[in-house]
């Protein structure tokens, strides 16, 4: 969300820009050639014209953003949601744009001895946005019942607060509420967890820990009865003002936000459509992602822009994910040879000009655990084809399909150079299919295990080797979509969840991790970065590597 399951997925022409809140998170943007012409004045072009906007506001703050796949926080498991959703609703504690935990709706919090018990105590003046109510304990206890609830239908529900005991029962029908989540009166609420785990309270950051007005809410689910979230009555720094589809998204202040500092923006825009870079030469927009198509210009210090680029590392892996159960990808030596046979340096110099870093292994630099030395499997195209025949040949291949998100008739850049690049090396007498889907759809045959490989990106949702590790490979986690199991692995980050030391946590991660590199669920592609540009007059905006609350912190001085 994650981070928040936070999905980046390596579509169509590029890397969709992906616009979020906190941190832009850019590999690609979509379009060709460069956005000016030869006079140095912003060029137009079909097709990138900006959306029709209303005036604009003494105050306001314009963003480039993506229609969200949903803004009910128990269902969200993308970045083009999250973005919106960490703005518009609040949890217990959250994190501020140095990353640090803090409080949130929960003013303070005791835990047991045992580190098992949490008391929450609640701010007595968190209303939700309509200010008819107050926030209270059994909000809380509703909300995450409700994320949890099977018939609600989220897919990150039981990724997130799946340690809170009673959840498992709950889940499977064995029990009406979750014996681990009490209401104690309205100003306390008592989590106890089953064993004493030192990411819990970042687990308590995802959305699905997030509270929703239960008066509002009802029994709607992830599918059905979704007209709320058209207006939320939530309880974050900003209210949903209007959601008009394809064009834009507008967030107003809630006056009555409970913590400083308190939004000083007069509204947030965010266009859905239109060409960033092109709008912001234009003043249509303040902040722009820069993709690979502008990046050198950008970059150049003679550039006039160049002065307003922002770039800084992110939390984030883009990789190849394989089916373990469906053949051929059940043969751990077919996985290995396609992961041999991929020129990872070549894609991030040649075809994203250094916008990533390439990766050796699962967690990205700057996670804690990231480990230096590990080297991963190399690039030798040799080996990679002794390995394929070792497997049955090219042939085994033959019927391979690469399932991708994205729409339009060519696979882009990335999966084009990939495909290539294993047609040369293995020798392959013909193309690896790719299959694009509509990214809801694409989301969804993920969770049903309906694909032999895939290509996406995970985001951290917390600054937590856990959240990358043992969410996405551990093998009874719900969002392990490779289906890998490996018995040692898992026992390693076992052992890690409750380990006390952190060297020793450390230790243990980097040791699964180095066992997953080898058997290669994933091929770890690349790291992206982030950047923006950024006008001088926006302060306190902050490309933070994963997704936070960060509006308001900014302030305009035009």
């Amino acid at each position: 969300m994650q981070t928040r399951r936070l999905v980046l997925v390596l579509t169509g022409i590029a890397v969709a820009t992906i616009v979020v809140i906190g941190v832009l998170v850019v590999v690609l943007v979509a379009g060709g050639g460069d956005s000016k012409g030869s006079s140095g004045t912003p060029k137009e072009s079909p097709g990138t014209q900006t959306p029709s906007l209303p005036e604009r506001v003494q105050g306001e703050l314009r963003l480039v953003g993506g229609d969200p796949i949903t803004l009910d926080p128990a269902c969200a498991s993308d970045v083009a949601s999250a973005e919106y959703i960490v703005e518009i609703y609040s949890g217990l504690v959250s994190f501020d744009k140095d990353l640090k935990m803090v409080p949130d709706i929960a003013q303070s919090w005791d835990v047991s001895p045992d580190g098992t018990v949490y008391t929450f105590h609640l701010r007595s003046n968190a209303l939700f946005h309509d200010s008819s109510r107050r926030v209270t304990a059994a909000d809380f206890k509703f909300s995450m019942e409700r994320a949890l609830n099977p018939r609600t239908q989220s897919t990150v529900g039981e990724v997130y607060l799946d340690d809170i005991v009673g959840a498992k029962e709950f889940i499977n029908g064995k029990a009406k509420e979750v014996s681990g989540i009490k209401a104690k009166d309205d100003n306390t609420l008592e989590i106890t967890i089953d064993q004493p785990k030192p990411y819990f309270l970042d687990k308590l950051t995802y959305p699905t820990a997030y509270v929703v007005d239960r008066n509002q809410v009802g029994d709607s689910t992830c599918f059905k009865g979704t007209d709320w979230t058209r207006n939320p009555n939530a309880t974050g720094p900003f209210k949903l003002k209007e959601w008009a589809l394809g064009e834009r998204i507008e967030l107003e202040p809630n006056s009555n936000y409970y913590l400083d500092p308190k939004p000083s923006l007069a509204r947030v825009t965010y266009v859905l459509s239109g060409s960033p870079l092109i709008m912001y030469e234009n003043n249509e927009v303040d902040i722009s992602p820069v993709g690979i198509n502008d990046i050198e210009r950008i970059r150049d210090p003679n550039e006039p822009l160049h002065a307003q680029f922002v770039e800084s590392d992110s939390l984030n892996t883009f990789y190849i994910g394989f089916n373990v159960k469906k053949p051929p990808f059940d043969d751990p030596n077919v996985r290995k040879a396609l992961a041999m046979a991929t020129d990872k340096e070549l894609l991030a110099s040649n075809i994203l000009k250094a916008l990533v870093v390439p990766a050796k292994g699962i967690l990205p630099p700057n996670m804690p655990g990231y480990n230096a030395g590990l080297q991963g499997l190399p690039y030798d195209p040799d080996q990679a084809l002794q390995l394929l025949d070792q497997a049955g040949g090219p042939n085994v291949l033959k019927d391979a399909v690469l399932l991708t998100s994205g729409q339009g008739a060519t696979a882009g850049p990335i999966l084009d150079a990939l495909t290539a690049m294993w047609k040369e090396n293995l020798k392959l007498g013909f193309d690896i299919q790719i299959q694009a889907e509509e990214f809801g759809l694409f989301l969804r045959d993920l969770d049903e295990g309906s694909f032999q490989m895939f290509d996406l990106g995970w985001v951290a949702d917390y600054p937590d080797p856990q959240n990358f590790l043992d969410i996405k490979l551990h093998s009874s986690s719900a969002n392990n979509e490779t289906n890998y199991a490996n018995p040692q692995v898992d026992s390693l980050l076992e052992q890690a969840r409750t380990e006390k030391d952190q060297d020793r946590r450390i230790k243990l991660y980097q040791q699964a991790e180095e066992l997953i590199v080898q058997d290669s669920p994933w091929i770890p592609l690349y790291h992206g970065k982030s950047n923006a540009l950024i006008k001088p007059y926006v302060h306190g905006y902050t490309l933070t590597p994963f997704v936070i609350p960060n509006l308001r912190y900014v302030s305009l001085s035009r």
